[in-house]
């Protein structure tokens, strides 16, 4: 079985949760919260990250970050649906996923994570001792930044859709729709064709999109109540 261990408030680690299921995949799902420091993990992954996969069949026995996660799995188990071998295909995946953590998921994180009470990275605005007036510049523009991303894989990847690239979804889809999870936080207008897409993920996906979304979804409301 394999071992994947776990933020469950985290969008990165929902889409890992996601694919697992929509793979079928046996998973034993281990709860890391307050144990990334750990000397145990940290033998394990160095970076101190989730989702954190661990089995023997990897050189070092784990892997982190969770598109490669997927990667490798649907290499390993020949998901083809979810990962196509394709090369013309597959780049569209690969390019769509790389968009995603290169650019807009860096813009969510300084949208969305004060309001989620994550820390911020190094380096960061938001992490720095600037004044408070200086952190929400910074945020409002984030935040208006994601508009641009969101249009690029309305044009680029998704189109008339319903998926990127294809006709069911793929890792790429997973790891944008849990992305778009995260939003709401911020009372975040999503466009039309987003809401119509995470309503065709929701549908084509089932319990395994629905139940991480869940726990996603639960933390939100969670802050929200403690703010309102």
């Amino acid at each position: 079985m394999l071992k994947l261990h776990i933020l469950k408030p985290s969008v990165n680690n929902m889409a890992a949760r996601v694919f697992m299921r929509a793979a079928g995949l046996e998973t034993e799902e281990i709860d890391a919260w307050g144990h990334t420091r750990s000397p145990a993990f940290l033998a394990k992954c160095p970076a101190h990250m989730t989702p954190m996969l661990e089995t023997p069949d990897l050189p070092k026995g784990a892997l982190w970050q969770s598109c490669a996660i997927m990667q490798y799995l649907s290499n390993k188990h020949g998901l083809t649906t979810l990962y196509p071998t394709e090369p013309a295909k597959r780049a569209q995946v690969d390019s769509a996923m790389f968009c995603l953590t290169g650019t807009l998921y860096q813009l969510v994180a300084r949208a969305t994570y004060p309001a989620l009470g994550f820390p911020l990275y190094p380096g960061e605005v938001g992490a720095s001792d600037a004044s408070d007036a200086a952190k929400d510049a910074a945020r409002t523009a984030a935040t208006a930044a994601i508009a641009e991303p969101l249009k690029v894989f309305h044009a680029a990847f998704i189109g008339k859709g319903p998926f990127i690239g294809s006709a069911n979804p793929s890792i790429a889809d997973i790891r944008l729709a849990a992305t778009l999870e995260f939003l709401p936080v911020i009372d975040y207008p999503l466009p039309a064709w987003a809401k119509t897409y995470l309503g065709a993920m929701e549908t084509a996906l089932g319990k395994a999109y629905l139940e991480p979304a869940a726990d996603v979804r639960g933390y939100i409301q969670h802050v929200w109540s403690q703010k309102h």
